[in-house]
């Protein structure tokens, strides 16, 4: 093969590539929480809404958007068929210092034992977006280590 040759087959396959890491994953696995959004009709697409555990919300204190929904208590989040893809685990924590609960993916140490990871920060940018780590909900008392950007 030609030096030309090889070099637009290169290109063309780096294109595709880049195409289609940048189209994010079809992969579902991923969660549901925590998608960005500018709305709540973006959130737990597939999903009735009216049958989560608590009203879906676009949280727009978070950049970019963060798709969650109301909850009273961990159970509260991944009750529903379909509303978390992957199995990853969910907890119900307070955002900032708002007082409304809300389902978060976590990020806390028995949850990532569990999922045999070690890397709390990869494990959010591989599970929830590439813009994420793990941090706390800076909810007070009830503070929780959750994937948010």
């Amino acid at each position: 093969m030609s030096s030309r040759k090889f070099l637009r087959a290169l290109c063309a396959g780096l294109c595709v590539a880049s195409l289609l890491s940048a189209c994010g994953s079809d992969d579902d696995s991923s969660a549901h929480t925590g998608k960005p959004c500018t709305s709540v009709d973006q959130c737990y697409p597939g999903i009735d809404q009216s049958k989560l555990s608590g009203a879906a919300v676009c949280l727009d204190k978070v950049s970019g958007g963060y798709c969650t929904h109301h909850c009273v208590a961990d159970s509260d989040c991944c009750k529903l068929s379909g509303e978390c893809p992957g199995n990853h685990p969910e907890v119900c924590a307070p955002f900032e210092s708002t007082n409304e609960m809300y389902c978060f993916l976590s990020c806390e140490a028995d949850d990532l034992t569990a999922a045999g990871e070690t890397d709390a920060d990869g494990y959010c940018a591989k599970f929830a977006s590439a813009e994420f780590g793990c941090r706390s909900t800076g909810g007070g008392s009830q503070n929780r280590k959750v994937c948010l950007p």
